[in-house]
């Protein structure tokens, strides 16, 4: 290769390299719906090939179908948790005075057992300053999560029209050899299925035996304490902890120690263990990642990719892994 052409490569990488960060940048606030088609489009593109290909369907008549089946599947019934939860926030007793008594009965507990005045004038200043903040952050979660599915759903479209030609053009684009393609290519298809699969399984089963729980040892709003620790299996390392704890310390200290101490033993016994049960079984039957590729994952996923760190936060990570499989196998190995 001349160095004119030397000179046109590495000027059109850096061009390309360039671009890619202000597309990037650009791009951020809407990388949820991206994440999201590509996401989905993992999971039903044996379905869009099926129907184009064996039932011989148009391609767009193919697409529309699996566009309205995402929709069935997947936004009608999260819109549908949100509004129930929103129902639920909505239906509890906003008595002003009651719930006053009862918080300043809690604070005098904790004072009286810790000597800490949880009310103090520099934490009640700092509850305040946080109050306007958790408004904007969830008015503007919901704004975004309507902006991303519009456009989940336009490019996971537009995915599925493209099917086998873009994965061809794709596969083509890769740095490695055909086996390390398939390699790369096997492992993304592995995590993903498996963590848009098991964790609303795990949630929702968590969610269920945590709302049991709730409902036989007498905590307050079982339902929407259920909703929340459905939405706490993502949380790293805490997972529902961050739900039933505190609230088996407030029923504690509201003197109903005889329930809390139940039911504290109903989530270590029980929700902790249908955890590690429902893992395991998914990971054997789907995929068997390391916990700490999954810990780990999430830790990192959620703050840069949002809501999908879950899924790719995990795949992040088990891909740097296989990349450095791949350069020890195929250039340190190789010069032994």
């Amino acid at each position: 290769m001349s160095f004119k052409e030397q000179y046109w490569k590495y000027s059109l990488i850096i061009i390309i390299l360039f671009m890619s960060v202000v597309l990037f940048l650009y791009f951020s606030p809407l990388l949820s719906g991206l994440l999201g088609a590509s996401t989905i489009y993992i999971l039903v593109r044996k379905q869009m090939f099926f129907l184009n290909e064996k039932k011989k369907y148009g391609k767009n008549l193919s697409a529309t179908l699996i566009l309205l089946e995402t929709v069935l599947c997947f936004l009608i019934p999260l819109s549908l948790a949100v509004w129930l939860l929103i129902e639920e926030l909505q239906g509890i007793n906003l008595n002003l005075s009651a719930s006053i008594e009862s918080v300043q009965k809690v604070v005098a507990l904790v004072k009286d057992r810790t000597g800490y005045n949880v009310l103090s004038s520099d934490n009640l200043m700092s509850i305040a300053s946080y109050l306007p903040k958790i408004g904007q952050i969830l008015i503007g979660s919901v704004s975004s999560f309507g902006v991303n599915a519009v456009v989940m759903l336009f490019v996971l479209y537009f995915m599925l029209i493209g099917g086998r030609k873009m994965e061809s053009y794709f596969f083509d684009l890769l740095p490695f050899n055909n086996q390390n393609k398939k390699d790369v290519l096997g492992e993304i298809k592995m995590m993903v299925r498996s963590n848009a699969i098991g964790i609303p399984v795990l949630a929702s089963i968590q969610g269920i035996f945590a709302t049991i729980g709730y409902i036989i040892f007498g905590a307050p709003d079982p339902i929407l304490f259920g909703f929340l620790t459905c939405f706490a299996t993502i949380i790293p390392l805490v997972g529902t902890m961050f739900v039933w704890l505190p609230l088996t310390i407030y029923m504690g200290l509201s003197g109903d120690w005889l329930n809390a101490v139940g039911l504290a033993a109903y989530a270590l016994i029980v929700i902790s263990n249908i955890d590690n049960l429902v893992r395991f079984i998914l990971q054997k039957k789907i995929a068997d990642t390391h916990p700490m590729i999954t810990v780990f994952g999430v830790v990192i996923g959620l703050p840069v990719f949002g809501f999908w760190g879950v899924i790719f936060g995990p795949l992040f990570l088990s891909m740097f892994i296989l990349l450095v499989d791949i350069f020890k196998r195929e250039y340190l190995n190789n010069n032994n």
